[in-house]
């Protein structure tokens, strides 16, 4: 005769271990790399003795990440909103007929190189982040478009029914049971989105915004190869850092859907 196991012990998950996690890990190297890089400025000295100035010392790098992640953070929102309504329009039985303009606009607004778009945008609005904007805020959009059209196509239809005959309307079901089921699918365009934005954000320093690109293009425009190699190992960190974020975050959402 077998006996049952109590149905609690599956749910039974080992402790959290903070110097297990390699979220945190890359974090704190972040943070170290971002706060001491200044200290390898001996480093590079050695490494390009034929430069006079081998470290990039216009702007500290803290206040370049914050200037970086508040310009890409900003863009994303945009896109978000924009985004995410978008796809739920037109899976909506009244937007239905738009979906073919809709998806078409979002791909052109990802095939226009960013560059092309800030080269647009700056005499309209000049030199500064607003045109570094609207590129990345276009730039971002085809993912999270796609990835809201699919995640909410992929909602059981049996889900649906089943909120309807509980007497949900059509906002109701819409916020409280097709939303849930496709966010980890719309998390998965906006994890793709924020990271081509991290890297894109770096071109705004072109029209002069203040992002972690301004190493870098200094460094182009001056045959230096020091600023452009600290510029892009933060950019690079980071991007990558924020991709392991939102992986996280989908981890935490695809247990919650399990529960």
């Amino acid at each position: 005769m077998s006996v049952a196991r109590p149905a609690a012990a599956d749910t039974i998950r080992p402790g959290w271990r903070p110097w297990r996690d390699p979220l945190l890990w890359l974090a704190a190297g972040f943070a170290a790399l971002v706060f001491g890089l200044p200290l390898t400025k001996p480093l590079f000295a050695a490494w390009f003795p034929q430069l006079e100035r081998p470290f990039y010392e216009a702007d500290s790098f803290p206040a370049l990440v914050v200037a970086h992640v508040a310009l890409v953070g900003a863009s994303s929102l945009i896109a978000i909103v924009i985004g995410v309504a978008a796809g739920i329009f037109v899976t909506r039985r009244a937007g239905a007929e738009f979906r073919g303009l809709v998806e078409t606009v979002t791909a052109m607004g990802q095939t226009f190189p960013p560059v092309a778009v800030l080269a647009i945008s700056v005499p309209l609005l000049g030199f500064g982040a607003w045109p570094a904007l609207i590129a990345l805020s276009l730039y971002g959009l085809l993912p999270i478009v796609e990835n809201t059209i699919a995640g909410l196509e992929q909602v059981p239809p049996a889900a649906r029914d089943a909120a309807e005959g509980m007497g949900m309307g059509p906002a109701r079901r819409l916020w409280s049971v097709e939303l849930p089921l496709a966010a980890p699918v719309i998390l998965a365009g906006i994890r793709t989105s924020v990271a081509i934005n991290i890297g894109t954000a770096a071109i705004a320093s072109t029209v002069g915004a203040r992002t972690l690109g301004t190493p870098i293009i200094v460094g182009l425009n001056g045959n230096n190869l020091a600023y452009v190699i600290q510029g892009a190992v933060v950019v690079g960190t980071l991007a990558v850092l924020a991709d392991l974020a939102f992986g996280r975050v989908t981890d935490l959402l695809q247990r919650w859907k399990k529960a």
